[in-house]
Protein backbone atom coordinates (compact mmCIF):
# COMPACT_ATOMS: atom_id res chain seq x y z
CA UNK A 1 0.00 0.00 0.00
CA UNK A 2 1.14 3.38 -0.55
CA UNK A 3 1.35 6.39 1.40
CA UNK A 4 -1.08 7.86 -0.91
CA UNK A 5 -3.79 5.24 -0.67
CA UNK A 6 -4.37 6.24 3.55
CA UNK A 7 -4.44 10.09 2.16
CA UNK A 8 -7.14 9.35 -0.25
CA UNK A 9 -9.28 7.36 2.00
CA UNK A 10 -8.68 10.17 4.97
CA UNK A 11 -10.47 13.06 3.77
CA UNK A 12 -13.88 13.70 1.85
CA UNK A 13 -14.40 17.54 0.74
CA UNK A 14 -18.13 17.42 1.83
CA UNK A 15 -16.27 17.78 5.45
CA UNK A 16 -15.50 21.05 4.86
CA UNK A 17 -17.54 22.21 2.20
CA UNK A 18 -20.70 23.29 1.96
CA UNK A 19 -22.87 24.08 -1.08
CA UNK A 20 -23.57 27.33 0.77
CA UNK A 21 -19.43 27.29 0.32
CA UNK A 22 -19.58 27.91 -3.70
CA UNK A 23 -19.72 30.77 -5.21
CA UNK A 24 -19.52 31.60 -8.51
CA UNK A 25 -18.33 34.94 -10.63
CA UNK A 26 -16.61 36.44 -8.44
CA UNK A 27 -15.03 39.88 -8.95
CA UNK A 28 -12.14 41.45 -7.54
CA UNK A 29 -9.56 43.94 -8.48
CA UNK A 30 -6.83 42.13 -7.81
CA UNK A 31 -5.61 38.93 -5.21
CA UNK A 32 -5.56 40.72 -2.18
CA UNK A 33 -8.82 42.26 -2.56
CA UNK A 34 -9.96 38.17 -3.36
CA UNK A 35 -8.52 36.89 -0.49
CA UNK A 36 -9.62 39.44 2.14
CA UNK A 37 -13.26 39.18 0.53
CA UNK A 38 -13.25 35.61 0.77
CA UNK A 39 -12.17 35.68 4.32
CA UNK A 40 -15.01 37.92 5.25
CA UNK A 41 -17.35 35.43 3.92
CA UNK A 42 -15.66 32.46 5.58
CA UNK A 43 -15.77 34.24 8.74
CA UNK A 44 -19.28 35.17 9.05
CA UNK A 45 -19.81 30.69 8.71
CA UNK A 46 -17.09 29.98 11.35
CA UNK A 47 -17.13 32.87 13.66
CA UNK A 48 -13.62 33.95 13.65
CA UNK A 49 -12.95 37.36 12.74
CA UNK A 50 -12.13 38.46 9.42
CA UNK A 51 -9.24 40.52 10.15
CA UNK A 52 -7.35 37.42 11.91
CA UNK A 53 -8.45 35.09 8.85
CA UNK A 54 -7.49 37.70 6.11
CA UNK A 55 -3.84 38.15 8.33
CA UNK A 56 -2.95 34.51 8.32
CA UNK A 57 -4.29 33.90 4.67
CA UNK A 58 -2.10 37.15 3.33
CA UNK A 59 0.67 36.03 5.80
CA UNK A 60 0.99 32.41 3.94
CA UNK A 61 0.73 34.01 0.94
CA UNK A 62 3.77 36.14 1.67
CA UNK A 63 5.90 32.76 2.07
CA UNK A 64 5.08 31.71 -1.82
CA UNK A 65 2.23 31.85 -4.18
CA UNK A 66 -0.99 29.32 -3.27
CA UNK A 67 -1.06 29.02 -6.96
CA UNK A 68 -0.80 25.78 -8.59
CA UNK A 69 -0.96 26.53 -11.99
CA UNK A 70 -3.11 25.77 -14.68
CA UNK A 71 -5.92 28.83 -13.47
CA UNK A 72 -6.21 27.32 -9.89
CA UNK A 73 -5.24 28.32 -6.47
CA UNK A 74 -5.60 27.09 -3.08
CA UNK A 75 -4.78 29.81 -0.38
CA UNK A 76 -4.74 28.26 2.78
CA UNK A 77 -4.07 28.89 6.25
CA UNK A 78 -4.09 28.22 10.23
CA UNK A 79 -6.91 29.88 11.95
CA UNK A 80 -6.62 30.18 15.86
CA UNK A 81 -9.32 28.93 17.56
CA UNK A 82 -10.98 26.99 14.52
CA UNK A 83 -12.38 23.48 15.28
CA UNK A 84 -12.34 21.64 11.72
CA UNK A 85 -11.36 22.65 8.37
CA UNK A 86 -13.65 25.24 6.38
CA UNK A 87 -13.67 25.38 2.58
CA UNK A 88 -14.93 28.20 -0.06
CA UNK A 89 -14.90 27.60 -3.61
CA UNK A 90 -14.54 30.57 -5.32
CA UNK A 91 -14.94 30.70 -9.90
CA UNK A 92 -13.65 33.97 -10.60
CA UNK A 93 -15.43 36.40 -13.25
CA UNK A 94 -12.19 37.70 -14.42
CA UNK A 95 -8.65 35.74 -13.62
CA UNK A 96 -6.24 36.99 -11.84
CA UNK A 97 -2.61 37.45 -11.27
CA UNK A 98 -1.40 35.14 -8.51
CA UNK A 99 1.93 34.79 -9.11
CA UNK A 100 1.58 31.22 -9.87
CA UNK A 101 3.96 28.87 -10.39
CA UNK A 102 3.46 28.46 -14.34
CA UNK A 103 2.75 32.38 -14.50
CA UNK A 104 -1.14 31.82 -15.70
CA UNK A 105 -3.58 33.87 -14.29
CA UNK A 106 -5.99 32.45 -11.51
CA UNK A 107 -9.85 31.84 -11.87
CA UNK A 108 -10.62 28.97 -9.82
CA UNK A 109 -9.81 29.70 -6.06
CA UNK A 110 -10.30 26.99 -2.89
CA UNK A 111 -9.88 29.22 0.49
CA UNK A 112 -9.06 26.63 2.82
CA UNK A 113 -9.21 27.32 6.68
CA UNK A 114 -7.31 24.82 8.97
CA UNK A 115 -7.29 24.75 12.74
CA UNK A 116 -4.85 26.15 14.84
CA UNK A 117 -3.48 23.07 16.10
CA UNK A 118 -1.41 20.97 13.63
CA UNK A 119 -2.36 16.82 12.53
CA UNK A 120 -2.43 14.84 9.49
CA UNK A 121 -6.37 15.51 9.10
CA UNK A 122 -5.79 19.19 7.88
CA UNK A 123 -2.78 18.21 5.35
CA UNK A 124 -5.53 15.88 4.40
CA UNK A 125 -7.70 18.44 3.98
CA UNK A 126 -5.58 20.56 1.73
CA UNK A 127 -4.35 17.20 0.08
CA UNK A 128 -7.74 16.31 -0.99
CA UNK A 129 -8.03 19.60 -2.77
CA UNK A 130 -5.29 19.72 -4.43
CA UNK A 131 -5.90 16.45 -6.08
CA UNK A 132 -9.55 16.95 -6.87
CA UNK A 133 -8.77 20.53 -8.72
CA UNK A 134 -5.68 19.17 -10.30
CA UNK A 135 -8.19 16.80 -12.58
CA UNK A 136 -8.39 18.20 -15.82
CA UNK A 137 -11.90 17.60 -15.73
CA UNK A 138 -12.52 19.13 -13.02
CA UNK A 139 -11.45 22.27 -13.20
CA UNK A 140 -13.10 22.51 -16.75
CA UNK A 141 -16.41 21.54 -15.72
CA UNK A 142 -15.91 23.88 -12.92
CA UNK A 143 -15.43 26.83 -15.58
CA UNK A 144 -18.65 25.85 -16.86
CA UNK A 145 -20.98 25.27 -14.22
CA UNK A 146 -24.48 26.88 -14.52
CA UNK A 147 -25.06 27.74 -11.06
CA UNK A 148 -23.37 26.90 -7.78
CA UNK A 149 -25.27 23.01 -7.45
CA UNK A 150 -23.06 21.60 -10.61
CA UNK A 151 -20.11 23.42 -9.05
CA UNK A 152 -20.54 22.11 -5.66
CA UNK A 153 -21.11 18.45 -7.32
CA UNK A 154 -18.10 18.78 -9.78
CA UNK A 155 -16.05 19.33 -6.41
CA UNK A 156 -17.12 16.61 -3.82
CA UNK A 157 -17.07 14.44 -6.92
CA UNK A 158 -19.43 11.10 -6.97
Amino acid sequence: MAKNDHIGSAMDIRAFLSQDGVILDVRASDKVQLLKDLSARAALEVAVDPDVISAEILKREELGSTGLGSGVAIPHARIPGLSKPYGVLARLKRALDFAAIDGEPVDLVFLLLLPGSSGSEQLNALAAVARQLRKPTTAATLRKARDGLEAYETMVGP
